[in-house]
C-alpha cells in the first residue's frame, strides 16, 4: 500500500512552495504583524492567480478540482511560511460550509468568487470564551434579518461573507450572510495577522444556508474537515520552527564547539523530531479520511488536530529556547511561529475539546 501523496500532489506543493519562499518571508509577514493592513494582497492576489483557493473546488463552480490531498498540501506550505493570508477562514471554513449545506443557487453565487480569491468568507460561530455547547448560542435569525454578537472571528476584519450558526424557530441552523453593513471591532490577540474581529449583526440581511437543517451537526461536520487542513497548517509551521532550531544549533557555537553538541540541546530537539514526525504520520491518515470522506473521519481529524497542535506549539516554544536569549527578542523571527502555533491551537477550540472527540470518537472496545 502506498500512504505517501502522488507526484502531481507534490508538484502542487512545490509551485506554491517555491511562490510562498520567492513572495511571503519573514518581512512580508512583519509587514502585516507591525503595519495597517489587514493581510498581504500581494500574496492573497498571487495566490488566487495560482488557483490554489479553488484547489479542492469543483469545476463546475470556478475550482481546479484537485482534490483534499492537495488542498492538504497547500495548508503545509502555508503554515511553513506563515502566509498572512485569509485562506483557512475563506477555504477551510466558509467553501466547505457552502459546499456541504448550501442550495445550488448558493453555491453558483458564492462558490466561484471563493475559488477565485475575489470574497473572503469566514465562519462565526463563538458567542463566549468557554468550549463552546449549543445552549451559549443567542444570535437569532427570523424573517430574513440576523442579530446577535460572535466574538473572535477569524479573518473577520476582513472577510466579505460569513456563515454564522444561528438560533432559528427551528433549532440552530448555518445562515449566509453578507458582511458589507455589520459592526466590526477589531480583537488584539497573540497573533494579529489573523485579523479577528467582534462582528455585530443588527437586523443584517442573512439567508439560510441551504434548507432547514440541524446547523450543530452541520458545523460539526465542517469543523472535522477544516481540522485537517488546520493540523497540515500546524504541521508545516512546526516542521519549519524544527528547521530553524537545527541551523541554529549548528552554526552557533560555545566553549569551542557548536552547541547542538551539547546533550540537554539534543534531547529537546530529539522530542521536536518525535512529536513533528508522530503528527505527521496522524495528518496523513486524516488526509486519506478527508480525500474519501471515510466513515474514521471524526477519528483521523481528532487524532491529527491533537496531535498537530501538540507538535506545533512544541516546536516554536523549544525554537525558542534553543536560540537562547535572541530568541525571546522582537527583532528575531522565532516568536513569529511561537504566536501562529497559540492562535491555531484555540481556532477551532483548544486542546481539550478535541481530545474530548478523539475519546468520544474512538470505537467502543466492548
Amino acid at each position: 500500500m502506498n500512504f505517501d501523496f502522488s507526484d502531481d500532489d507534490k508538484m502542487v506543493q512545490d509551485q506554491i512552495n517555491r511562490f510562498l519562499r520567492d513572495n511571503c518571508g519573514f518581512d512580508e509577514f512583519r509587514s502585516v504583524l507591525e503595519g495597517d493592513a489587514t493581510y498581504s494582497d500581494s500574496v492573497w492576489r498571487g495566490l488566487s492567480e495560482m488557483g490554489v483557493q479553488g484547489t479542492a473546488i469543483p469545476s463546475a463552480y470556478g475550482g481546479v478540482e484537485a482534490g483534499y490531498l492537495s488542498l492538504c498540501l497547500a495548508a503545509r506550505e502555508l503554515g511553513a511560511h506563515l502566509a498572512p493570508v485569509p485562506f483557512s477562514s475563506s477555504i477551510y471554513l466558509a467553501v466547505e460550509a457552502i459546499q456541504r449545506t448550501g442550495s445550488e443557487v448558493q453555491k453558483e453565487e458564492w462558490l466561484p468568487k471563493l475559488a477565485s480569491g475575489q470574497v473572503i468568507g469566514t465562519l462565526a460561530v463563538t458567542e463566549t470564551l468557554q468550549e463552546q455547547v449549543p445552549e451559549d448560542i443567542t444570535t437569532t435569525f427570523a424573517k430574513g434579518k440576523l442579530n446577535g454578537i460572535k466574538l473572535v472571528v477569524p479573518h473577520g476584519l476582513m472577510a466579505d461573507v460569513a456563515v454564522v450558526l444561528a438560533r432559528t424557530s427551528d433549532g440552530l441552523s448555518l445562515v449566509l450572510a453578507p458582511l458589507s453593513d455589520v459592526m466590526r471591532k477589531s480583537i488584539d490577540t497573540v497573533d494579529p495577522t489573523m485579523g479577528s474581529a467582534t462582528i455585530t449583526f443588527k437586523d443584517a440581511p442573512a439567508e439560510l444556508l441551504g434548507e432547514s437543517h440541524d446547523g450543530w451537526s452541520a458545523m460539526s461536520a465542517v469543523y472535522n474537515r477544516a481540522a485537517v487542513l488546520f493540523a497540515f497548517e500546524q504541521l508545516g509551521g512546526a516542521e519549519r520552527a524544527l528547521d530553524m532550531a537545527v541551523g541554529y544549533a549548528k552554526e552557533r557555537f560555545a566553549f569551542g564547539r557548536p552547541i547542538g553538541s551539547f546533550q540537554a540541546l539534543k534531547h529537546m530537539m530529539a522530542d521536536m523530531y518525535v512529536a513533528l514526525k508522530l503528527a505527521e504520520s496522524n495528518c496523513y491518515y486524516a488526509a486519506w479520511a478527508l480525500q474519501n470522506d471515510a466513515d474514521e473521519l471524526a477519528l483521523a481529524a481528532a487524532t491529527a488536530r491533537v496531535s498537530a497542535t501538540q507538535a506545533f506549539q512544541l516546536c516554536s516554544r523549544d525554537n525558542i529556547q534553543v536560540h537562547g536569549g535572541m530568541g525571546f527578542t522582537w527583532e528575531y523571527d522565532c516568536h513569529l511561529y511561537y504566536r501562529r502555533s497559540n492562535y491555531l491551537a484555540l481556532v477551532l477550540g483548544g486542546l481539550t475539546t478535541w481530545e474530548d472527540k478523539l475519546v468520544s470518537a474512538l470505537p467502543d472496545a466492548a
